[in-house]
């Protein structure tokens, strides 16, 4: 036991704990706090197994923050790497995937004026933010001011991601976007070519213009990546659905990949992957990352919840409309919702971590 730990433990000052905040994998430990990672072979990961087994520690164990003083409140702390920034509630699909096709939302639109202020706000994070989101549960590209909106986040430096159907990407917003900067990720869902089965699972039949938007958009510069994601249910229909748009776009800058759906949390759709009972406590977040740690999910009422999946907003933890953004991430309410998930404090058997496949449990 080293200097800090030693001089602290014999004055009764402090306990020494691991982390809770913690997410651990076969021969790997992630700090989601620290966006590093220990992994087994190393030498930290022995110390760190070692003060788990012994008490035993080090310095750096606690300079990293492995292991946190007993009782202390990590629960204010974050990492920003994610933001979802919606600016309409708009789709012009209903997917059989997605809580729109049950419960459409009221329309409504984030003024510009807010929209560049948290825009201006967010450059405080600029150095950790790996993609700011157009989107939630909307159709980001049918909204009018698509493209100034992208344009607004290229000015300020800002990775510039885009989740799409690909019904608005018409080539003449594509060929703006190419002119006013470059995305860091573009992804177009696109579950088949058939137009049939193309509206059955989307309730639109849109399946020949966003073809042909995406032709045109295939060998343009759009985005840092650029990729086409087919989702289904994994089973023979599914695979041939991705066979079918993989070879269409062979040798173009898509990357086609095959994803199975997801039942969205607590809303249960009858689709995908689902969560099995919770056994244990819950202990973190796995989705891209930690949904509680690293995300903001921002409405486009300004209105700030806790996760993607919380499609109710049962879950708001701050009002940019009232708050910046910072007290937003800082406040009280999102620090009980990061002790809720990561079972530093109880939550109710109704929480919404508790019915979601990407919840982590010990």
């Amino acid at each position: 036991m080293t200097a800090e730990i030693q001089e602290a433990a014999a004055v009764g000052t402090a306990t020494w704990i691991v982390n809770p905040y913690l997410h651990y994998e076969e021969s790997r430990i992630y700090n989601p706090l620290s966006d590093r990672a220990l992994v087994a072979g190393e030498g930290a990961y022995a110390r760190f197994r070692e003060f788990e087994r012994d008490g035993v520690g080090d310095d750096s164990l606690v300079r990293d923050g492995w292991i946190v003083r007993s009782g202390a409140d990590l629960s204010r702390n974050y990492r920003l790497k994610i933001v979802s920034l919606e600016t309409v509630t708009t789709c012009n699909q209903k997917c059989y995937f997605c809580p729109v096709s049950i419960a459409p939302r009221e329309d409504e639109e984030m003024p510009t004026e807010l929209f560049e202020r948290i825009v201006g706000e967010l450059t405080e994070w600029r150095d950790t933010i790996d993609g700011v989101f157009l989107q939630s549960y909307n159709e980001p590209t049918i909204d009018r001011r698509f493209v100034d909106h992208c344009r607004t986040l290229f000015d300020a430096k800002l990775p510039v991601c885009v989740l799409s159907n690909g019904s608005g990407l018409t080539p003449k917003k594509a060929d703006a976007l190419v002119a006013a900067g470059r995305l860091r990720y573009l992804c177009i869902n696109l579950s088949t070519l058939d137009e049939e089965r193309y509206e059955r699972d989307r309730g639109e039949n849109h399946v020949k213009v966003v073809m042909r938007n995406i032709d045109y958009a295939k060998n343009l510069a759009l985005a840092d990546e650029m990729r086409i994601i087919v989702l289904g249910s994994g089973d023979d229909e599914h695979r041939q659905n991705f066979e079918a748009v993989r070879d269409r776009y062979a040798g173009s800058r898509f990357d086609v990949q095959q994803h199975l759906t997801v039942d969205r949390g607590a809303w249960h759709l009858e689709v995908g992957k689902k969560a099995v009972a919770r056994v244990g406590r819950l202990a973190g977040c796995e989705l891209i990352g930690s949904r509680p740690l690293q995300h903001l999910h921002i409405t486009a009422t300004g209105d700030c919840i806790l996760c993607c999946q919380d499609y109710d907003e049962n879950y708001v933890v701050g009002h940019l409309k009232s708050q910046s953004v910072r007290e937003v991430l800082e406040g009280d309410s999102m620090a009980r919702m990061r002790r809720m998930a990561y079972g530093v404090e109880d939550s109710p058997e109704d929480f919404i971590c508790r019915s979601c496949v990407f919840a982590i449990t010990r």
